[in-house]
């Protein structure tokens, strides 16, 4: 009988263990690839049986949540005044980014944010006042997320802020959200200086008039094909807006020109735009959730419709288990820190901004803008791995935005709850960073992945009501 050998040659191994047994294979010469995989989420054996049980019935429903955000057409068409046009707005309500949270369990750069907000509106004239008023209970706070709207970083809207108009032209909902403000000492990363307040101040009684103006005299703006252009132009539209920004100001400027009163201010509000590359996330975030909206309440759907942090808590909504929020702990980004600032002086994650992430933008995108890897921490291969990643985790693939590296292959699509679980994977989210105290602002910029309790409470309320 013949021998058989099986050492010939060079050893070449495919590893699906311990990252490093493959490390050590190929430090002694040989060749070995390591296959990114981790067993299941320890879910309860009745739940996942439950689960299952209903593959087909939640397949169907998540088609049809699909079928509702591919559908989704956002237009900016005009703004307004926060306490006219949000539901349930009144003078003694701050909105927030994130799930529900008390005063008590706020992050600093919330604090902050809110303090200055109460200086804006008068309603205090010193931080230790504002301080006073907003833990005194005589101000309720909610997320922006339950009065359709939303904002960045800590997403603080208050009555008398500037906001702009999205609605869902396929389905005739609405989204608001604020103008933004650029980077820095700004409100939304929990700044309070009188700088800040000027600068608020300008931008509702200067900025928001000439925009009005102009947004009127054009009647909409298409921001679904703003978005796709700025992906094919370098944007994720999460971090990076430069492409964005710029195919906005070609709509709005000969507008403006035609609605312009006085030279110097239409001039410097056009400074300002031009000066401010991250001026379009305030568009391209509510034309995300507008467009997620419309998937709401399709029964025994799993397909995530909300993802947001308020710098303490991490939350997500799905689309079949209704307005319910289910939370776990923000967690710190991994983020490239500006001088003199490390991961030490960071808060968690925080912001409505992963709205992105879940309309198949951001992170999920970020194949598509390699010039902001290095801003984050990383390198175009580590931009292509990333959205790779999510297609695993998603329903299906978008039919409007795509990405040119990957041969225009559509973004990642409809957040399953149960792919989450089931590859133990969680979603990646490109972020900027806040100081942990209040009134400091920015301190860098990375990558996050989304904790995974809350995806797994989705998961576990999800079996319950699909039975």
């Amino acid at each position: 009988m013949s021998k058989i050998r099986i050492n010939r040659g060079k050893l070449k191994v495919v590893n699906l263990g311990l990252e490093s047994f493959a490390t050590n294979i190929v430090s002694a010469g040989h060749d070995a690839i390591q296959v990114a995989w981790k067993p299941p989420l320890d879910i309860d054996r009745g739940l996942r049986q439950k689960i299952a049980s209903r593959k087909d019935e939640i397949t169907a429903a998540n088609q049809e949540s699909l079928k509702l955000i591919q559908a989704g057409k956002p237009m900016l068409v005009g703004m307004g005044i926060a306490r006219d046009l949000i539901p349930g707005m009144h003078e003694n309500l701050i909105l927030h980014a994130g799930p529900p949270i008390t005063w008590d369990r706020m992050c600093g750069p919330m604090k902050g944010a809110i303090l200055g907000a109460l200086m804006y509106e008068g309603r205090a004239d010193s931080p230790e006042a504002a301080e006073k008023l907003a833990s005194s209970g005589e101000i309720s706070y909610a997320p922006c997320h339950e009065h359709d709207s939303i904002g960045p970083m800590a997403g603080i809207i208050s009555p008398s802020m500037p906001v702009f108009i999205i609605q869902n032209e396929s389905f005739g909902n609405f989204c608001y959200a604020t103008q933004n403000e650029g980077l820095g000492k700004v409100l939304r990363y929990g700044a309070f200086s009188p700088e800040v307040i000027e600068r608020l101040k300008w931008m509702e009684n200067v900025m928001y008039p000439i925009l009005k103006s102009a947004i009127e005299s054009l009647g909409k703006i298409d921001l679904q094909s703003l978005i796709a252009q700025a992906l094919h132009m370098g944007d994720e539209v999460h971090n990076r807006n430069r492409a964005g920004t710029s195919l906005l100001i070609r709509q709005l400027a000969p507008a403006l020109l035609k609605t312009m009163k006085k030279v110097e201010d239409t001039t410097a509000v056009l400074n300002f735009i031009n000066g401010n590359d991250h001026f379009f996330l305030n568009l391209s975030m509510p034309a995300a959730k507008a467009v997620l909206d419309a998937a709401r309440n399709v029964p025994k759907s799993s397909l995530v419709v909300v993802m947001s942090r308020n710098g303490t808590d991490f939350g997500i909504q799905l689309s079949g288990t209704g307005n319910k929020w289910f939370t776990g702990p923000a967690l710190v980004p991994d983020a490239l820190y500006f001088p003199g600032y490390s991961k030490a002086d960071a808060n968690p994650d925080i912001g409505d901004s992963a709205i992105t992430e879940t309309a198949g933008w951001g992170g999920f995108a970020i194949a598509a803008a390699p010039a902001i890897v290095q801003f984050v921490g990383g390198n175009a291969t580590d931009a292509l791995n990333y959205t790779l990643s999510m297609y695993e985790i998603c329903h299906g693939e978008s039919g409007k935005y795509q990405i040119p590296a990957l041969d225009f292959r559509g973004t990642p699509l409809g957040i399953d709850v149960i792919k989450v679980v089931e590859n133990n994977l969680s979603p990646i989210i490109d972020t900027g960073v806040a100081h942990k105290d209040p009134g400091v602002g920015q301190v860098g910029a990375g990558v996050v992945n989304a904790p995974l309790e809350p995806f797994v409470k989705a998961y576990q309320a999800l079996a319950d009501l699909i039975i």
